[in-house]
């Protein structure tokens, strides 16, 4: 008995029929096709089931029957599934039960058919007529089920065939379809361990991963777990006693250049590994990441064709060993995993595990060593023993006094300088470990920074480049990645004073700035919940930008506010500007363009002014609008974040530079508390004149410095003595990068 089953999207009233060359099936007479039929629990699948006589045809110099579908309408019209070549099955044996001959869509015709069995026949093991043989285990996913071949005799099942023939080896397979390497790490005990194999064949694919449909910025993340989590399943292998070998990776037809480019990498890498590899990619890729032409059933799995390329592909010669000299292999991997490289009279030793890819170094002296890069002994015995994995290396249990990491360049000598105090020890281990499934979650990696959360009170930033990392709000992809973090403080605890190692975690992500050393990784704790701490926003009102330069040089600055690209030469301005709530600040109706200064100019609040909104490709002369409209998006977003900031933070800070009259100052205030709503906040300004005009004032302070931006353009180091001085007015206002309240680049509506 055979089933066709296709999937066919139809129209009420629309059905689907076979034909083909058997007398079956209507030997290709439409009037006598076959109909199939579906069900709404399983449309758009539709199948019929069918009983051939074979005997005539195995008799004859057949070997196929052709088929192909085809759609009736509601008029009785026929459209044939496709031009040219036919679907075929093949007829070498009379089947015994059901053959599912899955057709995929309709339409789409595979150059080579796919069935298997409704009831699968239970698997009967070889009598062990050469018990000196070896049990090989496989452990993938549906690749290595024989997904998509013809009755799921996929590459495995062929060198099962030719592992019995020629040497006597037995093969189990517990694969599982849709399996991953997260999945199979957590399978591993159950399924593997008990079976006690000689060889286990790992098989997976960065597809099941995810990599053909994840965004772009994860794609890095994913093929690092990938990594990460093979080398995971290496090691359990070899933990039971057992040889590992690894099945490479394999095309993809939903690849782009890029992901053909890491599939290329990793390929590349697995080859460095030391484990032996069944290395697919050469005999699959088309070159570009995809299958090669006829060789696919769908963009996940080869057809029978692209499943004997696999076997072809795979050096029986790996297979080529009895149990003795596989003893003799594995031995090793029971022995003690640790390897001492160095000690010297004082009791100073360095030990080193190839396989967990870490260094523990002991002092047990009274004396502090300096582990430094210009140390050549301990690098020389470091880069003939130790096999470091080029990389960051992070602290199993940080502690203080002792750097959290240590980097290790490609030909394994250190990068670092460490400072060992008497009387400790410490054990770092690869920061690669850190991605495999079930160490620790992957929040975010590019290929050089990683965020790994560690648990939810934990978490790492690695940084693997050779520049500093500058990570921020308006980082999109990390600011959503962080959310996954329970909302609150985190801090170094190592290092609790150094500027920008405080995270701020909120319900959108992060809400702060951090910055991260090239080739060095921190340590991030959950110290309290952001209501915990008082945040503190700075909020300029002009009357130029020069507040905004200094906030950029601080590394204070974030997404920008309705004054900091005008001059407003007026504080009455900005108080009636605020009270109405910027509305009318970028209405046309006010605006006017100066060919002679510029500027845009406006009408309402005459000394609001703009230097920075026509560009070089607009004609204000003739046509203001591409201008307001861009002035309409633009200042619309900058007073969003406005009023989200007062109304968010938990204490504003106003800056206002300029000339100012006491009037003009309590009036602003005045404006300035009813905005803020019995929050409190501070008005600070900073002006070249007496500050004695505004004692008195609750909220004001006052400071007499002059801070020009055009001075400031022409000579950065101005720049910096003026930045200088603003970092102390606010370092006396109790402002630092751990209680700076950073305002979202598109705040929530909600």
């Amino acid at each position: 008995m055979y089933r066709f089953q296709v999937s066919a999207y139809t129209q009420t009233g629309e059905s689907i029929g076979l034909v083909g060359s058997s007398p079956e099936l209507g030997s290709w007479d439409i009037t006598r096709c076959v109909h199939l039929r579906t069900s709404g629990d399983r449309y758009p699948l539709w199948w019929v089931d069918i009983e051939f006589d074979l005997e005539p045809l195995l008799a004859s110099d057949n070997t196929q029957i052709e088929y192909k579908y085809v759609k009736f309408d509601t008029q009785g019209n026929v459209q044939w599934e496709a031009l040219g070549a036919n679907r075929w099955l093949p007829i070498n044996h009379q089947p015994s039960g059901t053959i599912v001959l899955d057709d995929g869509t309709f339409g789409y015709l595979q150059p080579y058919p796919f069935a298997y069995l409704e009831q699968p026949t239970s698997v009967i093991n070889p009598s062990p007529e050469r018990s000196e043989g070896l049990k090989i285990l496989v452990i993938g996913s549906s690749v290595a089920l024989g997904y998509k071949a013809w009755l799921l005799q996929g590459w495995v099942c062929l060198l099962e065939q030719a592992l019995q023939e020629k040497y006597g080896h037995r093969v189990v397979n517990v694969s599982e379809a849709g399996a991953n390497v997260s999945r199979t790490i957590t399978r591993f005990g159950s399924v593997v361990t008990p079976e006690q194999p000689d060889v286990v064949i790992i098989a997976l694919s960065l597809g099941n991963e995810g990599l053909a449909s994840c965004p772009p910025h994860e794609r890095r993340a994913i093929q690092r777990r990938f990594e990460s989590g093979l080398q995971q399943l290496v090691n359990m292998t070899r933990k039971l006693g057992a040889l590992p070998i690894l099945g490479g990776v394999y095309p993809h037809n939903d690849y782009s250049p890029e992901h053909h480019w890491l599939l290329k990498e990793t390929n590349h890498r697995m080859l460095t590994w030391g484990v032996p590899i069944l290395n697919w990619l050469e005999a699959l890729d088309n070159g570009q990441g995809r299958w090669r032409e006829g060789i696919s059933f769908d963009p996940s799995h080869p057809n029978s064709i692209g499943h004997r390329l696999m076997y072809e592909a795979i050096d029986l010669h790996l297979f080529d060993i009895d149990k003795a000299e596989l003893a003799k292999q594995t031995r090793h991997f029971w022995e003690p995993n640790e390897i001492p490289i160095y000690l010297d009279n004082a009791g100073f030793y360095v030990c080193t595990s190839i396989e967990e890819k870490s260094l523990r170094i002991s002092n047990p002296s009274k004396s502090n060593y300096t582990i430094a890069p210009y140390w050549q002994e301990l690098q020389t015995v470091l880069q003939s023993q130790a096999k470091l994995t080029p990389g960051v290396y992070i602290a199993k249990n940080p502690q203080p006094g002792i750097l959290p990491f240590l980097a290790v360049k490609e030909d394994g000598a250190l990068i670092t300088t460490l400072e060992i105090p008497p009387a400790t020890e410490v054990e770092y281990i690869a920061a690669f470990n850190l991605f495999a499934p079930n160490n620790s979650q992957v929040l975010y990696y590019d290929g050089h920074l990683g965020i790994l959360q560690q648990d939810e009170r934990h978490l790492w930033v690695i940084n693997e480049s050779d520049h500093e990392y500058n990570i921020h709000p308006m980082w999109k992809e990390v600011r959503s990645a962080l959310k996954a973090m329970p909302a609150g403080v985190y801090e170094d605890p190592l290092h609790p004073d150094t500027p920008f190692r405080t995270m701020m975690i909120g319900n959108h992500g992060l809400e702060s700035r951090v910055k991260v050393a090239a080739q060095s990784a921190v340590l991030f704790q959950y110290q309290c919940k952001l209501s915990d701490i008082s945040r503190i926003a700075i909020i300029p009102l002009g009357d130029r930008c020069a507040v905004r330069m200094m906030l950029y040089k601080m590394e204070y600055d974030g997404p920008a506010f309705p004054f900091d690209l005008t001059r407003t030469t007026k504080i009455a301005d900005i108080a009636d500007i605020i009270e109405n709530r910027f509305y009318d600040m970028w209405n046309p109706d006010f605006l006017h363009y100066s060919a002679d200064a510029g500027r845009i100019y406006h009408s309402k609040w005459t000394g609001l002014s703009f230097a920075h909104e026509v560009e070089d490709t607009d004609n204000p002369i003739y046509d203001m609008s591409p201008v307001y409209e861009r002035m309409r998006d633009r200042y619309t977003a900058r007073s969003q974040r406005f009023w989200y900031t007062v109304e968010n933070c938990d204490r504003p800070l106003f800056v206002r530079t300029g000339i100012c009259d006491r009037a003009g100052v309590i009036d602003l205030l005045d404006k300035l508390e009813k905005q803020c709503h019995g929050k409190p906040f501070q008005l600070l300004l900073l002006s070249p004149q007496a500050s004695e005009e505004f004692l008195g004032i609750p909220h004001v302070l006052h400071y007499n410095y002059e801070f020009n931006p055009d001075l400031m353009y022409d000579d950065l180091g101005h720049w910096m003595y003026c930045t200088d001085i603003f970092r102390g007015i606010l370092t006396s206002l109790g402002v630092s990068s751990k209680n700076l309240f950073w305002c979202p680049p598109n705040p929530p509506k909600d």
